[in-house]
């Protein structure tokens, strides 16, 4: 065995004025040229893990770190992150905190410029990253006009032009669209195999990415010792896992298949079809949800003569829960801003509880709407969490006798008295949706709410958002997360180039579509079966 290209040995990690260790004792070895997956719930320590390769953890952090860290026979604790910037390129959850420069171009050449390289060198790295990451039609974007997706890949690419030997990547798809997030993997797995380069990343939707990694560090909880070792050998201790990695544990799959290609064996020895009722072969008829909350019609807006909706037309009632999906950029958020008035239509309009939102004040409009962006810590600015809800009950002329309840319901009792902008961006995104919610508006906008949530928080938000919409409340989520849309949506609209091509009950779209289907749709290719709780129910388990 080689010399392990990173290696941690006995780091502990203590954040300021935390008693608690985020790293407890942690030994972790990679080799060069592995790929490295690192999972865990929210608030196990991953980014932080992360940030320890180039120095972040703990010259920009602060705190107290205890151990030796080698990566490329450097000490990130001893140089620091400038030092360690052509060694460990890292992409953070948030890509907005890193950028610099104004446009694509200049941002992909600015660390470049920073390392003193010769301007013939920096031209060829730039085209060769816009070129890999399919983003040279952005090379003269103005940043702040880019869509969150293309944002996460303009971060990728100014950390790829420094050719570092290893590439630390924290959850670089969780705001990518199913396909933008395949292209961004197939890259990333094309830089490993190819090019040898050792990359180390966390992510959530552990189905879009476990079948690239050589080695999964698991880490169970915040100062736990992590659990080490190859896919097969992990997934089955960890209380989540990919869809089909939970149907193989359920059925005794072995060996435990990563992708459909390695399951479809197993699903050809049941007999799924004896199993599922007749009735519902076919995808139900649209259900009528009345009294309709929600309508946009014939919306058409620009951004500086760009069109970003073009004559969309929605409608969502009582109870229901309505998933928009499409690729980056398709207008998502655009309408999501519109549903609540924070933007007017250029032509048609838009309706909420009965309000045309041109002619109705902001101020009235959130008593009926409430809406959670894609950044959760532009909601959150009180010194704790319990202060966060309370202050929007106050703003409502509410009882706070409420608040309890929901930080409960929303399993957030253990961080009710801590600082919220020090939390994991799962835990953030919990807290925003709380801060709204807790207000009580009859419709619940939701954009891109998975992000940062593991796989166990993601599962009980669906749940939540069901019980909302069996309560009468009215949800439309953006997403680009298909498995959340499979668990919990009556609709699904997709969006395209701010048009709606789809609109239809979930499992009649996501079963025709192979973008957008779910992990367990694409198995069985059967419109009646969606997640695994789906199959488990048509087996009687």
């Amino acid at each position: 065995m080689h010399t392990p290209l990173i290696r941690l040995q006995n780091v502990t990690f203590h954040y300021p004025h935390s008693d608690r260790p985020a790293l407890n004792q942690v030994n972790v070895a990679i080799q060069e040229g592995d790929f490295v997956l690192v999972i865990g719930p929210s608030g196990a320590g991953k980014s932080t893990l992360l940030r320890t390769l180039n120095g972040l953890v703990p010259h920009f952090s602060g705190g107290r770190i205890a151990g030796k860290i080698t990566v490329a026979g450097h000490d990130p604790i001893a140089e620091g992150p400038h030092r360690m910037s052509p060694i460990v390129g890292l992409v953070q959850q948030d890509p907005e905190a890193q950028f610099v420069v104004d446009t694509v171009e200049d941002e992909l050449a600015f660390g470049m410029e920073n390392q003193g390289l010769p301007q013939t060198v920096m031209r060829k790295r730039v085209e060769e990253v816009l070129d890999q990451l399919g983003i040279a039609h952005l090379r003269q974007r103005r940043i702040s006009s880019l869509s969150a997706g293309e944002k996460q890949r303009v971060a990728i690419g100014s950390v790829l032009t420094l050719q570092p030997k290893v590439l630390v990547l924290d959850e670089p798809t969780s705001q990518l669209d199913p396909q933008a997030a395949e292209e961004v993997l197939t890259t990333l797995r094309h830089l490993n195999q190819d090019l040898g380069l050792t990359v180390v990343l966390s992510e959530h939707r552990l189905e879009r990415v476990v079948q690239y990694a050589d080695q999964i560090i698991y880490l169970p909880a915040l100062g736990s010792q992590p659990m080490l070792g190859k896919a097969e050998e992990v997934l089955p201790q960890v209380p989540f896992a990919p869809p089909l990695v939970q149907l193989a544990k359920a059925f005794h799959w072995q060996p435990l298949p990563l992708t459909i290609k390695e399951a479809r064996p197993f699903i050809s020895q049941m007999d799924m079809q004896r199993a599922l009722p007749r009735e519902t072969h076919q995808p139900g008829l649209r259900r009528e949800y009345n009294p309709v909350h929600v309508e946009a019609h014939e919306v058409w807006f620009n951004y500086n003569g760009v069109e970003a909706l073009r004559r969309v037309s929605l409608r969502a009632g009582e109870g229901e829960l309505i998933a928009l999906m499409g690729r980056n950029g398709s207008g998502k958020t655009t309408l999501l801003k519109h549903l609540v008035g924070l933007l007017q239509p250029k032509r048609g309009y838009v309706v909420v509880h009965g309000q045309d939102t041109r002619r109705t004040s902001l101020e009235t409009l959130i008593r009926y709407v409430g809406y959670v962006p894609q950044d959760p810590s532009t909601l959150l600015f009180a010194d704790t969490v319990r202060q966060e809800l309370e202050f929007t009950r106050r703003a409502h002329a509410l009882s706070l006798a409420g608040v309890q309840s929901w930080l409960e319901k929303l399993g957030l009792t253990q961080l009710a008295e801590l600082y919220p902008r020090e939390l994991s961006v799962g835990q953030r995104q919990r807290v925003a949706i709380a801060a709204i919610l807790v207000a009580e508006p009859p419709t619940l906008l939701l954009d891109e709410p998975t992000r940062g949530l593991d796989p166990v928080e993601k599962q009980a938000l669906a749940d939540f958002l069901r019980a909302q919409t069996e309560q009468g409340r009215t949800v439309i989520l953006a997403t680009h997360d298909v498995e959340l849309a499979a668990a919990c949506a009556h609709r699904v609209v997709i969006l395209s180039e701010g048009q709606v091509a789809v609109d239809g009950p979930t499992r009649e779209v996501m079963s025709q579509s192979l973008v957008f289907a779910s992990q367990v749709n694409k198995l069985f290719r059967d419109p009646r079966l969606l997640t695994v709780k789906d199959v488990l129910e048509a087996l009687g388990r």
